[in-house]
C-alpha cells in the first residue's frame, strides 16, 4: 500500500511549486495568478529510505523498489468554496479521496506574488480553508440525516456523522471522535474535517533555518508535531541538482534534511504506518503498512493470496540482518525467527512468507 495526500491552500500561496519540488518535476504548472491549476496533479514519488539501500547492498540485489507515496496538487479553495465560489466543490471533492491533507501556507511577504488577501496571515488563511471544509461536510451530513438517506447509514457511521455534526455547530474539538472511534471507521465517513492534517508553512529563503514572525504565531497556536517549514521555492532548486551539488548547497544554506523527507516522516507519524521489507538476490523492496499490523496482513499487501494461504513468516530485525549480513548468516546464528498469525510485525522488520495457494 502507499498513502495518497493531497495539498491544498488558497490560491497563489506555493501548492504547485511544492509539487513539483516533491515529484522533482514540472508536472505542474506554477505561475503568478490565482487557480493557476484547474485539473488536480498527481505524482507519485519513492519514499527514500537509507535502511533499503543498506539491504541492497547486503544481499547484493539486482533491483532495488522503494514503497511509494502519492501527492496530489488540488486547484486553490477560498472563502465561499463550499458555496461554488472560485473553483468550488468540484475541488472538495478531490480531497475527499485523499488519506491526508497538507495544508500548504503562505509566510512570507512579497511584492512580486499576488496575494488573494491583501496581508500575509497564516492563522487567518488556515482558518479561511478548514471553514469551507465543515461547511461541506455540514452539507454531506444534512444529505446523509434525510429520511430517504438515513436508512442506507450503518449505525456506527451515524453515530460519526452525528457526533462531527456536533463538534461543527459548537466548536468542539474533533479529538472527541479519534478518541471514541477507529481510523478506519473515520476514514470511511469520508468527511474532510476528520482526515489527518499536516501544516506546510511556506517561507522565503532567509526564513528556511529560523522561521519568522508568521511561523512562530503559527507554531505558536498549532505546535511543532504536525507543522513543517520549508521554502517550496528552494525545494524546488534543490531537487534539480545532481547528488553531491544537492548536498554542498543544503550545507552552505544550513538545510540538514529536504523537506520531502520531514514531511514524509510526519505523514507516516500521523497515519501510524510502518515499514518492512523483503530482500534476496532478485530485489530488496520496501513495503506500507498500518501499525499494530499482523503478519498474515502485511503479507496481503505483496497479494492477496499470500494473506488467505498464511502459514508462517520467516523474520529477522533489520539491525540483525545487516550485522549478520544476510538471510544465511542469520539464520545460522539464530536470529531467524519463525512467527504466526498473531505476530505483530515491526518497523524495519526483513520478512519471507511461507504460504499455500
Amino acid at each position: 500500500m502507499s498513502f495518497k495526500c493531497g495539498i491544498v491552500g488558497l490560491p497563489n500561496v506555493g501548492k504547485s511549486t511544492l509539487f513539483n519540488a516533491l515529484t522533482n518535476s514540472s508536472k505542474a504548472q506554477a505561475a503568478n495568478f490565482p487557480f493557476c491549476t484547474i485539473d488536480p496533479n498527481i505524482g507519485i514519488v519513492p519514499v527514500p529510505d537509507e535502511r533499503l539501500d543498506k539491504l541492497v547492498e547486503v544481499s547484493k540485489s539486482k533491483k532495488k523498489i522503494n514503497t511509494t507515496i502519492e501527492f496530489v496538487d488540488i486547484a486553490g479553495l477560498v472563502k465561499g468554496a463550499s458555496k461554488g465560489e472560485g473553483l468550488g466543490n468540484k475541488f472538495l471533492s478531490y480531497i475527499r479521496e485523499v488519506d491526508a491533507i497538507i495544508h500548504m501556507i503562505r509566510c512570507f511577504d512579497s511584492d512580486d506574488i499576488q496575494n488573494v488577501n491583501s496581508s500575509v496571515d497564516p492563522i487567518r488563511d488556515l482558518e479561511i480553508i478548514e471553514t469551507e471544509m465543515m461547511l461541506a461536510d455540514l452539507e454531506s451530513i444534512q444529505k446523509r440525516l434525510e429520511k430517504n438517506n438515513k436508512k442506507k447509514v450503518d449505525e456506527e457511521q451515524l453515530k460519526v456523522i452525528e457526533i462531527t455534526s456536533d463538534c461543527i455547530n459548537k466548536s468542539k474539538d474533533f479529538q472527541i471522535l479519534h478518541n471514541q472511534f477507529e481510523k478506519k471507521t473515520l476514514k470511511q465517513s469520508g468527511l474532510l474535517s476528520l482526515k489527518p492534517k499536516i501544516f506546510v508553512c511556506n517561507v522565503d529563503e532567509a526564513s528556511i533555518v529560523n522561521g519568522n514572525q508568521y511561523t512562530k504565531a503559527f507554531i505558536n497556536k498549532f505546535g511543532e508535531k504536525n507543522t513543517l517549514v520549508v521554502s517550496a521555492d528552494i525545494e524546488n532548486q534543490i531537487n534539480q541538482l545532481e547528488n553531491e551539488e544537492k548536498k554542498n548547497y543544503m550545507e552552505m544554506i544550513g538545510l540538514k534534511r529536504t523537506g520531502l523527507n520531514i514531511l514524509i516522516q510526519k505523514g507516516y507519524n500521523i497515519l501510524e504506518l510502518d515499514t518492512y521489507f523483503t530482500s534476496g538476490l532478485e530485489e530488496s523492496r520496501a513495503w506500507t503498512i498500518q501499525k499494530n499490523c499482523t503478519a498474515p496482513k502485511a503479507a496481503g499487501v505483496i497479494h492477496t493470496d499470500f494473506e488467505k494461504g498464511f502459514i508462517r513468516a520467516e523474520t529477522i530485525s533489520y539491525e540483525d540482518f545487516v550485522k549478520n549480513k544476510g538471510w544465511t548468516n542469520s539464520k545460522t546464528n539464530g536470529k531467524m525467527r519463525v512467527e504466526g498469525k498473531d505476530y505483530i510485525v515491526k518497523d524495519g522488520d526483513i520478512l519471507n512468507f511461507r504460504f499455500n495457494t
